[in-house]
């Protein structure tokens, strides 16, 4: 197999030079191979060898790039915690070129931390170690998961130091994939600057490489808006069926193709609560866990202001065609959760007794501080009790119901058709919708500690390993499922920057 594919490309740097800075990823001293994602390569039709090898490492330490690479950087702004910021853009990414995988879907290849671009304002544009393996952890949990996301393929350690908050820290780059970089904030920017030439071109590209099937209504842009919308209500529902809280979403951070990206300030809740948040800059709580939803929301109307100019109709028209697609949220958004809450609990229908009983549930888990992850799994057990033997974790053994949640279990047993020969197949599906390990917090930091202050990398490859199979019970790993004790609860994650 070739180092890669023939089809590497950038279609994005054919569209109007002012969306992007052409600029060559600064090179890494003495580059050190972390871990390849070999699944992942080989989906993408590279060789995982190849990766590993010299070569490979020399690739994303950004000291040699293949041929047929064209690396920029992209331009974009974005509202950043409500307020307007026009002044940003990959400032320690390059975006190298775009691949074709064997089935012909498109991904972009993009390094991190890989040095100063034209938007880097006062940063070095390098990623520290630590936030690196954050991003790499939490991203394949997300999609062993079925989250949308984008991935990591490699990561090096780049042999340089990288100086944050007063500490002399170790490097690293990371090389992500993602079908594609366009945010919210990239349209955000043209509409800003008044540049409807761009603006077409960038919703072009989206429509083309994201959603074909909007070229041919009669408004494509609506179709597109349209689309987009209903795929980040469905990426958030996601999000809050497993507690994942992203903690900075920025209209910068949100993609047109419905992924998952940053993982900077990211978190998975232990107790539930949804005023839960960890960003250490979101002060006052603005992107908590039960604020997700509306932010998207808010995030949405940022992008209809910003594909307004461009729909060809008269402004009152316009305005209503939006506002109608933005109203329509709501309504996808909590059927898409809905769908996800009955897989979690083995519901057949979303009808309002099931809606009740999730919704007194959350409520019970709330005032009894229960455990996110865990009260999920417990229930998958309760509806499958001949899985668990004594050989498995079990989560009983990490988890029980107080008394207070008979009744309610009494009810969910009979809504769910517990003990029916007809429920068993919706039942047994539970196992596969309720993760048994999530990246929790405290373990995370224990990863990044060991490799920061050790270069110990051992407990970073466990880890990746264990959250692979995320449904599946694994002998020896329980510690990956058990809750933190009192003085290991993370209060705060951080951005990488």
């Amino acid at each position: 197999m070739e180092a890669l594919p023939p089809t590497f490309d950038n279609s994005y740097a054919r569209l109007p030079d002012h969306l992007y800075s052409r600029v060559l990823p600064s090179p890494s001293e003495q580059p050190q191979l972390i871990r390849v994602n070999r699944g992942l390569a080989a989906e993408l039709g590279i060789d995982p060898g190849w990766l590993a090898s010299e070569a490979g490492i020399q690739m994303v330490a950004g000291n040699a790039l293949p041929p047929g690479a064209d690396s920029i950087a992209m331009a974009y702004a974005g509202h950043q915690f409500g307020s307007w910021n026009p002044q940003l853009g990959d400032g320690r990414a390059v975006l190298i070129g775009e691949i074709l995988n064997p089935a012909g879907e498109r991904f972009d290849i993009q390094l991190k931390g890989s040095g100063r671009t034209p938007y880097s304002r006062n940063g070095d544009g390098r990623a520290a170690l630590g936030p690196i393996l954050r991003e790499y952890i939490v991203s394949e949990a997300m999609s062993g998961m079925n989250i949308p996301t984008t991935r990591t393929l490699m990561a090096v350690s780049t042999g340089m130091p990288v100086y944050r908050d007063g500490r002399t820290l170790p490097g690293a780059v990371l090389a992500r994939v993602a079908r594609s970089h366009i945010r919210i904030g990239t349209l955000e920017l043209f509409a800003a600057r008044r540049n409807e030439e761009a603006l077409r071109a960038l919703a072009d590209h989206v429509i083309a490489r994201h959603y074909p099937e909007a070229a041919q209504a009669e408004q494509p842009y609506l179709a597109l808006f349209e689309g987009i919308a209903r795929r980040q209500a469905s990426l958030v529902a996601k999000w809050q069926s497993i507690g994942f809280i992203h903690g900075v979403m920025n209209t910068d951070n949100m993609l047109l193709s419905g992924e998952t990206i940053d993982y900077g300030p990211c978190a998975f809740m232990d107790d539930f609560d949804p005023v839960t948040k960890y960003s250490s800059i979101d002060h006052a709580g603005r992107y908590a866990y039960r604020n997700q939803p509306a932010i998207t929301h808010w995030n949405l109307a940022c992008l209809a202001q910003a594909l307004l100019p461009i729909l060809g109709l008269e402004q009152e028209a316009a305005v209503e065609a939006l506002k109608s697609i933005l109203n329509d949220f709501a309504h996808h958004f909590e059927q898409a959760h809905q769908s996800e809450l009955n897989q979690k609990l083995g519901l057949a229908d979303s009808g309002a007794e099931s809606r009740q009983l999730g919704a007194d549930l959350f409520q019970l888990m709330a005032e009894q501080h229960c455990d996110f992850t865990l009260s999920f799994r417990r229930l998958a057990e309760l509806a499958n009790p001949e899985t668990v033997s004594e050989s498995s974790l079990g989560i009983s053994s990490l988890f029980e119901f107080p008394d207070t949640f008979t009744p309610w279990l009494e009810r969910w047993r009979s809504l769910a058709g517990v003990g029916s020969e007809a429920a068993k197949p919706r039942l047994a599906a539970m196992l596969n919708a309720n993760p048994v390990y999530i990246p929790r917090n405290h373990r995370v930091e224990a990863v990044i500690k060991s490799a920061v202050d050790q270069a110990d990398f051992g407990p970073f490859q466990q880890m990746v390993d264990v959250l692979k199979k995320p449904y599946e019970y694994q002998p020896g790993f329980d510690r990956y499922a058990t809750p933190p004790l009192p003085e290991e609860i993370v209060q705060a994650t951080f951005c990488g920057t």
